[in-house]
């Protein structure tokens, strides 16, 4: 990528998405974890464990697609320069 592009950064959609739905799969495993099991009502299997975790993964992936693959915010050119070129 050349220096003098610009990216979304902070703004790019797939940073806000894969902050929230981390931060739900951290609140979800910690209740996983530390919180009332209910096993009886989910089939002997902690949901919210297992619910957190995936969201913590999807939640990566997604920050790591937006580092891998940035979007790049094209430059805006003054009116003036177009007529000289055009």
């Amino acid at each position: 990528m050349a220096q003098n592009q610009h990216t979304a950064g902070a703004f790019d959609i797939r940073n806000i998405i894969g902050g929230l739905i981390g931060v739900y799969g951290v609140i979800l495993t910690f209740m996983g974890i530390f919180g009332d099991k209910e096993l009886d009502k989910t089939g002997d299997v902690n949901a919210n464990l297992w619910a957190g975790l995936v969201m913590l993964v999807v939640g990566v992936a997604f920050l790591a697609w937006a580092r891998i693959r940035p979007v790049v915010v094209p430059e805006q050119q003054d009116e003036k320069s177009q007529e000289d070129a055009g």
